[in-house]
């Protein structure tokens, strides 16, 4: 404790207990308590309170009457140091003695607050400093490293003082470049948004100035993700692309925000950042999968039709691609994908580009077949037609293989879930035509011929594909 005047360590803790309830469970206002129940057990009973006044985030002090065994009245409150300096009719006299005070427990890695009490005529007299020590957390480090390294730029908003953020921020390797908030609000838009986008954090902030930084961030393009946990942080949490409640948030807190956290800690943050670029990854593949096998059959069948005047498969075909089709679909969502470091963004060119070379590819493998069957093998047209139903089916699922990696099909092995159910399709669509069931029988012979043709195109269109994507 640091007293001033002519106040006493004892009276620093005294009146700071004073402006504390214990029932409120503030983790400050335990620290405070269970240190006066240590060295001045008895002192605070002598005492009354009247009224109290919890935590304001926007006044940052707490503020309580109370009445002594003589019943003389007064106020104490306890606080931030500069709001509670503002206070103290003597505020000039002490500023300085204050900020060294708050600045050497700051280099010892303290919070400090403030404790005043009224005198008998009503004025606030500047009792001293309290140290507290809030070391940041054990996995806070190394969660700002990761966050960091995965192209997550972390900026610290604390309602602290200045010199208790600069040090925080040294602890955790977040660095040292943080102003107070009010330095933003003479600012013009452009420079305001400059200096929140270099600077590493910002202390002393009000409610209103976590909204704004959100909102320069936004303005300069920025994905901002936000996290909080009191009343005063629901605007802001809802103004962010990404609102993160902590764990023991309050519930308004919890319903501006997109996420809550059940647990301690920002670490499962990490974990959410890379699972979100994993399930990009896998919507990436979905739709590059879906436009090209679109394209397969539809142009496959429209032309057939157009230029043949035949049509390659019946309703009843469709409809079976469709249901072989959903398996494999639906356990791209357990598919093993590699995220990347930096932050994922649609790239529809890139999308189109790869859907349309794997669909037009499969488009003239499928009439490359068809030929085949007509010209070379002769085969009747309603041969040909389960024949061509079990080509869409084999190739199209293999054109999931291909649509998952940006390198060859090999690269990334596939999820067992997807893998088994691809296998299982394709082998129930085999022995749909090779058996005749729903659908005329074409035999072994000719389905083991299918299955080749379909895994020389397959291997074709991963060579193919690969110097491709590196062009794109």
């Amino acid at each position: 404790m640091v007293p001033f005047a002519e106040f006493t360590d004892n009276d620093v803790l005294l009146y700071a207990t004073l402006s504390s309830r214990e029932e409120d469970k503030d983790p400050i206002d335990n620290a405070i308590i269970t240190k006066t129940q240590q060295i001045l057990p008895e002192a605070p009973r002598s005492y009354k309170a009247i009224e109290f006044k919890p935590f304001d985030p926007v006044s940052k002090r707490t503020e309580a009457t109370v009445e002594s065994a003589d019943n003389n009245r007064f106020k104490v409150t306890k606080g931030a140091p500069q709001v509670i300096l503002s206070l103290a009719v003597d505020k000039e006299r002490l500023q300085a003695k204050v900020d060294e005070g708050v600045n050497a427990f700051a280099a010892k890695g303290y919070r400090t607050l403030g404790v005043a009490r009224t005198d008998t005529q009503g004025s606030w007299q500047f009792v001293g400093l309290i140290p507290l020590y809030d070391p940041p957390r054990e996995d806070s480090k190394q969660t700002i490293q990761t966050a960091e390294s995965m192209g997550v730029d972390v900026k610290m908003v604390t309602g602290d003082h200045t010199a208790i953020a600069k040090e925080v921020g040294q602890l955790v390797d977040l660095g040292t470049n943080i102003m107070p908030a009010a330095t933003l609000l003479d600012k013009s838009d452009s420079e305001a948004e400059r200096m929140v986008e270099d600077a590493d954090g910002f202390a002393q902030v009000f409610p209103e100035h976590k909204y704004h930084i959100v909102e320069l961030l936004q303005k300069k393009q920025h994905i901002v993700g936000m996290t909080g946990d009191g009343v005063n942080d629901a605007p802001a949490l809802k103004k962010a692309d990404t609102g993160i409640a902590v764990a023991g948030a309050t519930d308004a807190a919890k319903s501006a925000a997109d996420i809550v956290l059940t647990s301690p800690g920002l670490s499962v943050i990490i974990d959410a950042i890379k699972e979100s670029r994993k399930i990009f990854q896998r919507m990436n593949s979905y739709a590059i999968y879906r436009i090209a096998e679109t394209m397969r059959v539809l142009f496959f069948i429209t032309l057939s039709i157009l230029i043949f005047k035949f049509y390659p498969v019946t309703a009843l075909m469709i409809v079976l691609i469709a249901l072989l089709n959903d398996a494999p679909i639906m356990t791209i969502a357990y598919d093993n994908v590699r995220y990347h470091n930096e932050p994922e963004k649609w790239n529809m060119r890139q999308v189109l580009a790869m859907a349309a070379l794997l669909g037009v590819i499969g488009v003239i493998f499928s009439f490359g077949l068809f030929l085949y069957a007509e010209e070379v093998l002769h085969l009747p047209r309603e041969i040909i037609q389960p024949f061509i139903f079990l080509k869409l089916a084999v190739a199209g699922h293999l054109t999931i293989f291909l649509s998952r990696t940006r390198g060859h099909f090999w690269s990334i092995r596939p999820g067992s879930a997807l893998l088994w159910s691809a296998v299982a399709t394709k082998v129930l669509a085999t022995l749909i035509v090779v058996y005749g069931w729903l659908v005329p029988a074409i035999g072994w012979n000719l389905a083991l011929l299918v299955w080749g043709w379909s895994l020389v195109e397959f291997v074709i269109t991963d060579f193919i594909k690969v110097p491709i994507f590196k062009r794109l």
